[in-house]
């Protein structure tokens, strides 16, 4: 078990203060989600209706769901967008048809169906368990289709507080993940069965600014042995 005392739950890390930072999280538009994800998320999209078939994309931890209310008045009509955020602070224009708009908290919202496309940008920072939403994610993919999300792995402690460091970039890379410490991106190409050998133990509101200058949240876990 970890020897940090005082770790948040679920329930009490979203009545964080920190968790509802507005200044990270969360009135991007369009094209602050390509920079910050290194994706041009439009022409992916369009790429993919290319035949005319029908294409979603999730949007985790969505904020004021600014990129998705640009991205449904440009995109083609085969393009359904899901947006999901804690606080239900969505700005924008009338709802446009093939756009919806979910108040939950992602660590136990269960999607319907699967996408082409699953993003989060800088929306992991404020999640308890970190690692369990990546898994659940690369989960509800396509066969062929992408999740891309700003991560940083020095958000996940593990027994003793200290970072899990390069252990977890090797862990997530064994799983099929692709992570990138430089841009601190993670990505999955395919839908996957992630298990990775973590056991979450709770979060710390109280974990100061991370690589982003912006307070966080870390997440702690046990590593199990590997089998």
């Amino acid at each position: 078990m970890s020897s940090v005392t005082g770790l948040l739950g679920d329930e009490e890390l979203e009545r964080s203060s920190v968790v509802a930072n507005c200044l990270m999280n969360r009135e991007r538009r369009l094209p602050g989600y390509n920079r910050e994800l290194g994706l041009d998320i439009a022409a992916h999209l369009r790429a993919r209706t290319a035949e005319g078939a029908r294409v979603r994309w999730l949007d985790l931890c969505c904020g004021t769901a600014g990129a998705l209310f640009e991205a449904a008045h440009t995109l083609p009509p085969q393009v359904e967008m899901v947006g999901v955020d804690l606080v239900d602070f969505f700005v924008g224009p009338q709802d446009p048809p093939r756009l919806r708009l979910i108040t939950a908290s992602v660590a136990s919202w269960e999607p319907d169906g699967v996408f082409d496309l699953i993003t989060s940008v800088h929306g992991l920072h404020y999640v308890g368990d970190k690692l369990g939403v990546i898994a659940q994610a690369a989960r509800r993919l396509t066969d062929d289709g992408l999740f891309v999300a700003n991560f940083d792995t020095r958000g996940v402690r593990v027994e003793d507080g200290a970072p899990a460091g390069a252990r977890l970039t090797r862990d997530l890379r064994a799983a099929g993940l692709t992570y990138e410490p430089r841009t601190r991106r993670i990505s999955c190409q395919g839908r996957r069965e992630i298990t990775l050998p973590y056991s979450y133990l709770g979060s710390d509101d109280q974990a100061g600014p991370n690589y982003t200058g912006q307070p966080a949240v870390d997440s702690h876990y046990a590593r199990r042995p590997s089998s």
